[in-house]
């Protein structure tokens, strides 16, 4: 029986974003990879989705492998034209509807609960605002208004209807502030921050991998500076997540540098998406 939260094909490219549109030119950006465990972190925190990551997901035994599927899904909704993103949105509802279980408390959860499927959607956009203000190319407000609906219309794709996340982006900064209050630190955020302070090495060649070693400290410091130093004081608080001064003016010079790099940024990293979906389009097409 289909699934009448899924809008039919013959919708599809009225919710997808075309190149002249805002979350076309920004959401591709090379630097928003910064932000990438601040999204996850925002996502597992939710008890719910906590829950399922820990209980249903290959995160703990392979990190590079779940990053490569999220921009899968990311970069197909946004630069992969409506048929790819509209088979897409019904994939990964269709995924979410089988996994289920008991939260640590003994609730019940389902992935499909409303509330949890639309934060997930919602922290991607939180994610790329804020990294954009850190580290790439501040939205002012008109192209916030703009890069959120444009977001809401791609929800529609997943089954989030329009009601289920705010109308504006006032209404989505109230949001945010509310559902920190309902986040906790949940085993899958542990799981998360220990990936970020010891990155297992990913899949590359032979002769690379006695690099990885050097590598390896100064990515996690980075990444764990990105992924705690991005989120609101409130929620890093209520997880728990200390936070220094020192940390802040690292992160900081960290942002300066990578911002001044706006004015000679090449086009392919300015917007990786396309690029990113010819390089990946073997494994997407399996």
């Amino acid at each position: 029986m289909p699934d009448a939260r899924m809008p039919p094909a013959g919708q599809w490219a009225e919710l997808v974003p075309d190149p002249g549109s805002i979350t076309w030119q920004r959401a591709g950006d090379g630097r928003m990879l910064m932000a990438a465990g601040y999204a996850l972190l925002l996502q597992v925190s939710h008890p719910t989705v906590g829950a399922g990551v820990s209980e249903h997901s290959q995160f703990r035994h392979d990190p590079w492998g779940r990053l490569l599927r999220t921009l899968d899904y990311s970069y197909t909704m946004v630069y992969g034209g409506p048929r790819a993103a509209g088979e897409m949105g019904r994939r990964i509802r269709s995924m979410h509807a089988h996994i289920r279980g008991r939260t640590p408390a003994g609730r019940p959860y389902h992935a499909l609960e409303s509330r949890a499927y639309a934060w997930v959607h919602a922290t991607l956009a939180e994610a790329i605002v804020s990294a954009h203000a850190r580290f790439g190319r501040a939205f002012s407000a008109d192209e916030r208004e703009r890069f959120w609906s444009e977001w809401r219309l791609l929800g529609r794709l997943l089954g989030i209807r329009e009601r289920e996340l705010p109308g504006d982006w006032e209404a989505f900064r109230l949001y945010v502030s509310a559902m920190g209050r309902e986040l906790q630190r949940t085993a899958a955020v542990e799981e998360v921050l220990a990936a970020l302070q010891r990155p297992a090495p990913p899949s590359m060649p032979t002769l690379l991998a006695p690099a990885w070693p050097v590598a390896r400290i100064p990515l996690a410091r980075v990444l764990a500076l990105a992924s705690v130093g991005m989120m609101p004081a409130p929620i890093r608080a209520r997880l728990g997540l200390s936070w220094s001064p020192a940390s802040e003016l690292q992160l900081r010079t960290l942002g300066a540098a990578l911002r001044a790099a706006n004015p000679v940024m090449p086009g392919w990293l300015a917007n990786t998406g396309p690029g990113y979906l010819r390089w990946r389009g073997t494994e997407l097409a399996a």
